[in-house]
């Protein structure tokens, strides 16, 4: 098994503005390609206080790693959902990101200028449907005549429509409240929504306060919602030796913080709202604990992939089924 944010991997409480914030000195550094000193520019969002990358960013070893096939980090805005990642890829403002399998297959329904290159396993315990404590809501059954709480075409979506289909429940029964990931917990807590369809960036939070539960969990739902991680075609085409660098460097890494997930988390600080603290800490723990690794994409994979996208199809979610297969990297034999 592998972890679901191997790239990102952000504290609960994740910085909200979203990939496509540049700076002016991101943005304006090398596109992809050599400056004046040889080296090449890898434009990635900031990790913020969790994960590996974070972590990398501390002590310096993903610099270490990049500088031997001479490349850098430019740390390009914040990490957040996959759908604005895409777009500065496509934008040509950015070069690495991370997502879902399923934002990826909405936004490869939309010229893409990107592909996949790593798989982490679907998250058995840190994504599902959450409701309140002392909720009714005892079964996805209960969920029939509510209001679900999802982001339209990503994880919340594919999670809640997989979980109705698995119950033999209609789509049409269940009211889905479209919501940003970011703007949910307000509207949930405030009982707006009866449930949310949510993955670990933000379910920690809310079952670290001892007041959400989840009524069915990844594992219940039979999700094939991998985390996958992203790179500008260009610059794979152009850099693939850095690209395989990256993924060595996850590889290595993700299995280190599958083995010692609280030394991957509040890296830069203990204190503030990317910090995890308290009953959240132990269960961001135990979540990373039962994740995975980031892997090469395999043939399973990609089996798994076509039915995530045969699904969206079939719920009408994208128009017609994605070609997810063509726009996929075997980061093994690059060179």
């Amino acid at each position: 098994m592998r972890p679901l944010t191997p790239l990102a991997a952000l504290a609960a409480l994740a910085a909200l503005s979203t990939v496509t914030a540049c700076s002016a000195d991101a943005v304006g550094d090398p596109k992809g390609k050599r400056g004046g000193e040889g080296t090449v520019t890898v434009r990635i969002p900031d990790p913020g206080n969790a994960g590996v990358l974070a972590r990398g960013k501390k002590d310096g070893s993903l610099d270490k790693a990049l500088a031997a096939v001479g490349a850098k980090v430019a740390w390009t805005g914040s990490a957040g959902p996959f759908a604005p990642a895409a777009q500065a890829m496509n934008a040509d403002q950015l070069d690495i990101a991370t997502g879902s399998i399923t934002s990826g297959i909405t936004s490869l329904s939309q010229s893409p200028g990107f592909a996949f290159f790593t798989a982490t396993d679907p998250d058995p315990v840190g994504e599902g449907i959450l409701v309140r404590e002392g909720s009714d809501i005892t079964s996805v059954q209960d969920l029939v005549g509510r209001k679900v709480a999802v982001n339209k075409g990503g994880t919340g979506e594919y999670l809640l429509l997989k979980a109705l289909a698995k119950a033999g429940i209609p789509a049409d029964k269940v009211e889905r409240v479209y919501l940003r990931p970011d703007q949910t917990a307000a509207v949930f807590n405030a009982g707006q929504v009866d449930a949310w369809a949510v993955w670990s960036t933000y379910a920690v939070a809310e079952i670290g306060t001892g007041k959400a539960r989840f009524v069915a969990d990844g594992a219940a739902i039979g999700s094939d919602n991998y985390s996958l991680n992203a790179v500008r075609s260009d610059f794979a085409e152009e850099h693939p030796e850095i690209v395989k660098a990256l993924y060595a460097y996850l590889h290595e890494n993700s299995a280190k913080e599958k083995k010692d997930p609280a030394a991957y988390l509040n890296v830069f600080t203990d204190a503030g709202p990317t910090a995890v603290n308290g009953k959240a800490k132990d269960v961001q723990i135990a979540f990373t604990g039962k994740g995975g690794t980031v892997d090469p994409i395999g043939p399973e994979d990609i089996t798994r992939f076509e039915t995530v996208a045969r699904f969206y199809a079939d719920q009408k979610v994208t128009p017609v089924k994605v070609d997810i297969a063509a726009h996929l990297l075997d980061v093994e034999k690059l060179s």
